[in-house]
């Protein structure tokens, strides 16, 4: 086809195609991150909520979860080590929540969910993934609340 068969719409369309390209490579990790970022912050935000005794993971460490590839395996220690001090928090202040492992069966599913190898299946899981995600980002945000409702109450030394 030479160049004068070619629809000049065709032709002049040219720089807003890659002008839409470059705006795609710019928010397109600003888009996929952001959410990621929201998310890492209601985790962190939880765990400082409960006193240093009841954690079991630094909140600082939740941050790992930015890294590609091994946040993959962190999450799970994540999604342990937030149940943990979830629970260990709610019997010290004597919450009383009808889940003995708050979030852990949940996060446990979104991360396994996630990281499905088979790329047949993948298709169907990771969407699921997702949506467990956000469910799990939505139940941890409650938990949270639950821990600014009953303060912590500490009795001075006699």
């Amino acid at each position: 086809m030479q160049v004068s068969q070619i629809p000049h719409s065709v032709l002049s369309s040219g720089p807003y195609i890659l002008l839409g390209t470059q705006l795609f490579a710019f928010l397109g990790p600003i888009l996929v991150l952001a959410p990621g970022i929201f998310y890492i912050l209601t985790l962190r935000n939880a765990l400082l909520k409960c006193s240093p005794e009841s954690r079991t993971i630094d909140p600082g460490k939740i941050w790992l979860l930015l890294i590609p590839i091994f946040n993959l395996g962190w999450h799970f220690v994540v999604i342990l080590n937030m149940a943990s001090s979830l629970r260990r928090e709610f019997a010290l202040r004597g919450i009383p929540v009808p889940d003995p492992e708050p979030g852990k069966m949940l996060g446990l599913a979104m991360c396994i969910l996630m990281v499905c190898p088979i790329p047949l299946f993948a298709v169907l899981l990771i969407p699921a993934g997702l949506v467990c995600w956000i469910i799990y980002w939505v139940r941890i945000s409650g938990y949270s609340k639950a821990l600014d409702e009953v303060r912590h109450v500490t009795f001075p030394a006699t």
